[in-house]
């Protein structure tokens, strides 16, 4: 791949020293970065990094349909809902609580090498990588189709190059100005979740002129509340975890915001009481206006239950004001998840465990390199999905879905090893419930892979994911053992 040329920033190859902190497998110190020799530059504030997370974990998922978790549990998901909500919160806080104290490069990878040993800080890394960039081309595809709600004869593959340009120049620029960029994204999707669920409201409790309050009887007018039983809820968990992934987003980004520390934490508890009240909320009344059996399986801009929604209200033009915001939330998704990609190449390349030309930096402190191939990596990912259509989007999902699952398993486990070290600097932030609550969030998690006994997507998962595994880790025998006696 030809390197970007630059001659007002040149890029800066990674020291080669490790620092006072770094481990023996040669994980990030705890030193800050600061943009110089390959290191990164603080310049993301609070309310930036809140509005980060946010945008990588609110997709599209809940705009369009939370359509395919409704007709499989019917109401009865708001109680997965509600479960996936207190493991996202467990995996935040886990995050919180590590990173606070040592808001390294390369985040919970960098941990997970430095605590459960080499491999583990490698395979986390490339995992959460892979997965990531399946779920940007997924959000590309999704943002072209969405275009051509208005300009039909425009071609896939022209919509998706043009905004993988955008939004890989959007990540080519400093921090800051991504950071505000992303805010603004993130922003308009909150602004039109709280329009619908206020909306919502007005439809449950008072009605229109020309329509009477609905009330909640919808709740448990069709079957009951629980209408395809307890089983239900637990086979409809890999879809809701995946709806509540790219909360990681925040403890990613803790090495360039001004106050690490402090703006974590900020960040941490107002993302998942957004994310909590967004997707709970919202699902409560779209459950509560609509019979769940209309909701079921409903995933195109004109099924949408927003454009039901603004329909009700009067709102003029609902499926185009709907469309419009779920383009939105697609591009907001994928820049989110692009800058994401990035510094996790970034680390790899820092570390020694990429190539070592992705470790470099801009004058300006950007991983330009390592944004650039995660952004081939993603438009590889789109075209196959344009050409290939569900057969092999179901295998990148797939793939996408067992990543997720493995990383927040390993930052639990991270946690558990990282509170073992009593020579670890101070948490500003802290998971309680001692042992036992990153134990029970291991077992929820491990459970959602046990649903592929009868959930056909999960099984394809693990499918997928196990030989990924295995390749990652012949892989790492191959390319960094290797390696390991001359580094030294």
């Amino acid at each position: 791949m030809s390197q970007p040329s630059n001659p007002c920033a040149p890029e800066r190859a990674p020291h080669d020293g490790g620092s006072p902190a770094a481990g023996a497998s040669g994980e990030s110190g705890v030193s800050a970065e600061r943009g110089a020799g390959g290191e990164l530059r603080r310049g993301l504030g609070r309310r930036q990094m809140a509005l980060l997370g946010l945008g990588s974990a609110l997709g599209t998922g809940l705009f369009l349909g939370a359509g395919s978790a409704i007709s499989v549990a019917g109401p009865g998901v708001l109680i997965a809902y509600a479960a996936g909500a207190l493991i996202a919160l467990t995996v935040a806080f886990a995050l919180g609580e590590m990173v606070s104290a040592l808001p390294v490069r390369g985040s919970f990878g960098a941990l997970a090498g430095r605590y459960l040993g080499p491999f583990a800080g490698f395979s986390v890394r490339w995992i959460y990588w892979l997965a990531v960039i399946v779920g940007i081309g997924s959000e590309m595809v999704a943002a072209a189709i969405y275009l051509r709600f208005w300009w039909p004869e425009v071609p896939l593959w022209l919509a998706v190059l043009v905004f993988a340009a955008a939004v890989t120049g959007v990540n080519a620029v400093g921090v800051k100005n991504f950071g505000s960029t992303e805010s603004v994204l993130s922003a308009i999707k909150a602004f039109a979740v709280v329009a619908f669920i206020v909306i919502g409201v007005v439809l449950i409790v008072f009605g229109l002129p020309d329509r009477p309050a609905t009330g909640v009887a919808n709740w448990t007018a069709h079957g009951g509340f629980i209408p395809e039983g307890t089983l239900a809820i637990w086979l409809v968990m890999s879809i809701v975890l995946f709806s509540f992934a790219g909360i990681e987003l925040v403890a990613i980004s803790a090495p360039e915001a001004k106050e690490p520390g402090p703006s974590l934490r900020t960040a941490l508890r107002s993302l998942v009481l957004r994310l909590s009240l967004f997707y709970l909320g919202a699902i409560a009344v779209m459950l509560a206006v609509m019979p769940w059996p209309k909701l079921a399986g409903g995933h195109s801009t004109e099924t949408s239950p927003f454009v039901t929604m603004f329909d009700a209200a009067g709102i003029p033009a609902a499926a185009t004001v709907t469309n419009l915001i779920v383009l939105i939330t697609a591009l907001s998704a994928a820049n989110a998840n692009l800058y994401a990609a990035g510094r996790m190449l970034h680390s790899l390349g820092s570390d020694g465990q990429a190539p070592r030309a992705l470790g470099a930096t801009t004058g300006q402190g950007v991983p330009r390199r390592a944004v650039l191939v995660s952004a081939v990596g993603f438009l590889v990912t789109a075209g196959l999905t344009a050409l290939f259509g569900s057969r092999v989007f179901s295998v990148l999902l797939a793939l996408g879905t067992f990543g997720i699952v493995a990383v927040w398993i390993i930052i639990l486990a991270t946690l558990l090893a990282f509170r073992r070290d009593a020579h670890r600097p101070p948490s500003t932030l802290y998971l309680r419930g001692g042992r036992l609550t990153p134990l029970l969030g291991i077992a929820a998690l491990l459970s959602v892979y046990a649903t592929g006994l009868y959930v056909p997507e999960m099984r394809m998962a693990c499918y997928v994911g196990i030989p990924a595994a295995l390749v990652l880790a012949g892989a790492y025998a191959v390319l960094v053992r290797r390696r390991a006696p001359r580094a030294d």
